[in-house]
C-alpha cells in the first residue's frame, strides 16, 4: 500500500487524495489514460458524469488487477474532467474504489477529451510489491 500522507502546514484535501504519497519498493506499473468505455469501445453513460467515472475507474482496476496489483497500490492519478460541475459527485464515486490513505490526485478541466462523449479521463500510477507484480499475457 502506498504510504501517502498530509503534512502539517498544508491544507488537508477536502476530497478523496491525499496531498503526497511516498513510492514503497515494488514494480512501478503506468496506467494510460482510462476512459468510460467497456472492453468493446461503447461509451457507458452517454452525458452521465458518475456513469463515465465508475467505468473510467473500474478500467484502471482491470488493469491493475491484471498487473497483480490492487486499487490500494495506486500511489497517484491524473483526471481530466470537461466540465468541473459534478466534482463532488465524481470523489463520491472515488470513495467506491479508493480508502485512506487516499492517492496524490491532480484534477483538471480540460476544454475537450478524444471523443466528444468523454466526460472524464483517469491515468494512474501503482506501485506493487515484487511478489504479486506480472506482465499479464
Amino acid at each position: 500500500m502506498a504510504d501517502a500522507f498530509n503534512p502539517p502546514g498544508v491544507a488537508v484535501p477536502f476530497g478523496i487524495f491525499s496531498n503526497a504519497a511516498w513510492q514503497p519498493p515494488g514494480r512501478v506499473l503506468h496506467v494510460s489514460g482510462q476512459v468510460g468505455v467497456d472492453a468493446d469501445w461503447q461509451v457507458v453513460g452517454i452525458g452521465d458524469m458518475v456513469a463515465q467515472t465508475r467505468q473510467t475507474l473500474n478500467n484502471v482496476k482491470t488493469v491493475a488487477e491484471s498487473a497483480g496489483g490492487t486499487m490500494a497500490d495506486i500511489v497517484s492519478v491524473i483526471v481530466y474532467v470537461t466540465d468541473m460541475a459534478p466534482l463532488m459527485d465524481i470523489h463520491k464515486v472515488r470513495e467506491e474504489f479508493f480508502e485512506p490513505p487516499y492517492p496524490a490526485s491532480t484534477l483538471v478541466q480540460v476544454p475537450a477529451l478524444v471523443r466528444p462523449e468523454f466526460l472524464i479521463e483517469i491515468s494512474a500510477v501503482a506501485v506493487i510489491p515484487e511478489d504479486r507484480a506480472r506482465t499479464p499475457a
